[in-house]
């Protein structure tokens, strides 16, 4: 039985208070530590840079922050590889510094939660370097395995199954020292932790506990589905042309894990405790994410679904085998969740994050023409729908994919080996690139850009990532003196979830869900009636007569373009009513 609030004091002193159920109305922004802010000139971001830059995101209005790890690594995957759970890696600062800043954050009424990386730890981790031992207690802490039957260990086919990893290559590690393999769904240097042996599971509780002791008010649990594999680790059907087969069902969503997330919840208290959770869960299904997100189950708050980001590629295929994406199936996509959600489970909403390209260049119009209200009106959409928006940092200035051209100035490690492995099958260079450009997470991860001076003010040296060169005109410091900006409309959409019930919890329902253009629907709550409507799409567009509730005498709350109120939609403009 949960309490009614948790309240306690912080060892620095300040008191700490969370409500039942308070993330349901909260806005979360992610922030990717290495190009946020950089304080020491060092070129990479790092925890005093976001500390400095806490009164951005007060002025914003969101409620919590999300930090991506800031744990000790060898930054092989950008600190998704951690070496130490309990400790902050140097390039990033300290644990005053961390302190520090949940100081800062919870003295403005913004909460922390901090990513937690439990299906896989750095192979330089201590846990790791033990079980490369075969009579070591901790052996059996990782996915040990010997060669396939028959097979010399080291050579191509002795893999003891043929899992792809997802950042191309093999599944798995020949370590010559332990004479076996260990799993990496991942990259070599991410070893995935054998979640059956509950020594590792209550490691992880314990450390989780540390965190939330130090004042973290929630995680985000990095592809937590993982977590419990099928056993008997059978071999994924081959495709024609690729030596490693895509065996996701083997590994995903396990017969355990719901198991797992029950015995984390109570371990933890997560709870009792009422602290934000959300699952990252690529593959998940509608009626997984219920039952997760069921409260009566005690597993987690919400889930993150892929399925409206992997609507632009092409079936069957990879997320760089691109196709052109029609509004319909999008907008039929995410109303599925939400119908499917509806009084049980609950909805994260996102466009954007550290994995994803820019929404604006992705799903709208980054042309000068249209950017800025091609932004607005993605935000109209995504905040208004039922669920937790999460704002990617940049996003509230509509910052757009980058431009590389060459693979020299990619650092990402998907990339990379991607672009590696379509070379050496001798795939088109030009169309390869071109997939780079539209689909590379370093779109993502160009540093934010705070205003018009060298490296966008994101540091006073050398950025470890190319600043994208439009901040010329696209940064903080414009958006948050022009009223009309980005920054502004998601400030005004942030205010009305804080003020309006409807927008938290109004039965939500699609309109028009043929409609090539328009994107429009309705949220209910008793006698009031939320309309949205959008055009997205870069020509404007009719309203069929008829065909949407009657706005006479309605209340408009937020217009990408102010004074319109014609039946025609201008280009990237959205409007929102409140009826009642």
């Amino acid at each position: 039985m949960s309490s009614p609030h948790e309240t306690r004091v912080l060892p620095t002193g300040r008191v700490l208070r969370r409500e039942p159920g308070w993330w349901r109305s909260a806005v979360v922004y992610q922030i990717y530590p290495r190009s946020f802010a950089d304080s020491n000139g060092d070129g990479i971001g790092d925890i005093p840079g976001i500390t400095a830059k806490v009164d951005h995101l007060a002025a914003l209005g969101v409620d919590v922050v999300w930090l991506s790890p800031v744990y000790a690594s060898p930054q092989d995957d950008n600190g998704y590889d951690i070496s130490d759970y309990e400790d902050i890696d140097p390039t990033f600062g300290s644990l005053a510094d961390l302190d520090a800043l949940i100081d800062a954050l919870h003295a403005r009424g913004i909460k922390l939660v901090m990513d937690l990386v439990v299906n896989h730890t750095s192979d330089e981790h201590a846990w790791f370097q033990e079980s490369r031992d075969p009579a070591s207690p901790k052996r059996d802490w990782y996915w040990w395995r010997p060669a396939r039957a028959g097979a010399e260990p080291g050579t191509a086919g002795a893999e003891p199954t043929n899992w792809a990893s997802f950042f191309s290559g093999s599944a798995w590690q020949h370590d010559e020292r332990s004479g076996e393999y260990y799993l990496h769904l991942f990259s070599p240097k991410q070893p995935d932790l054998n979640w059956e042996n509950p020594e590792v599971r209550q490691a992880v509780y314990a450390m989780m506990n540390r965190w939330v002791d130090r004042g973290v008010d929630g995680f985000r649990m990095d592809v937590i589905n993982l977590i419990s594999k099928r056993p008997e680790l059978r071999d994924g059907p081959t495709v024609p042309g690729r030596p490693f087969a895509w065996a996701f069902d083997q590994f995903s969503n396990g017969p355990r894990l719901e198991e797992f997330l029950q015995e984390m919840n109570a371990a933890v208290g997560l709870d009792e405790r009422h602290l934000l959770t959300v699952g990252e869960m690529p593959g998940s299904t509608i009626d997984l994410a219920r039952r997760v997100t069921d409260p009566a189950n005690g597993e987690l708050n919400m889930v993150f679904t892929f399925e409206h980001v992997g609507l632009d590629a092409q079936p069957g295929g990879t997320k760089w085998d691109i196709a052109p994406l029609r509004l319909p199936v999008l907008k039929q996509n995410l109303a599925a969740w939400q119908d499917g959600l509806a009084g049980v489970g609950w909805n994260s909403l996102y466009w954007d994050n550290h994995d994803q390209p820019r929404a604006v260049s992705r799903f709208g119009d980054d042309s000068p023409e249209h950017r800025v209200n091609s932004a607005k009106t993605l935000a109209s959409v995504q905040h208004l729908h039922q669920g937790t928006p999460y704002v990617y940092q940049g996003e509230e200035l509509g910052m757009t994919n980058t431009q590389f051209a060459d693979i020299s100035a990619y650092r990402d490690i998907e990339t990379l080996n991607y672009h590696a492995e379509a070379m050496s099958q001798g795939l088109d260079p030009e169309t390869v690139m071109h997939a780079l450009s539209v689909r590379s997470r370093d779109n993502a991860r160009t540093p934010v850009q705070w205003d018009d001076t060298s490296h966008a003010g994101f540091t006073e040296g050398i950025p470890w990532l190319p600043v994208n060169p439009n901040y010329v005109f696209v940064n903080a410091a414009a958006a948050v003196a022009d009223q009309d900006s980005t920054f502004h409309h998601v400030r005004r959409l942030i205010e009305l979830r804080h003020e309006l019930p409807v927008v938290v919890e109004g039965r939500f329902a699609l309109l028009l869900p043929e409609h090539e253009q328009i994107w429009a629907f309705t949220r209910t709550l008793g006698q009031q009636v939320l309309l949205v409507v959008a055009n997205c799409s870069s020509t404007p567009a009719t309203v069929p007569a008829g065909s949407l509730p009657d706005v006479t005498g309605a209340r408009l709350l937020l217009s990408t373009h102010p004074g319109a109120a014609s039946p025609e939609l201008a280009p990237w403009e959205s409007r929102l009513h409140l009826i009642g």
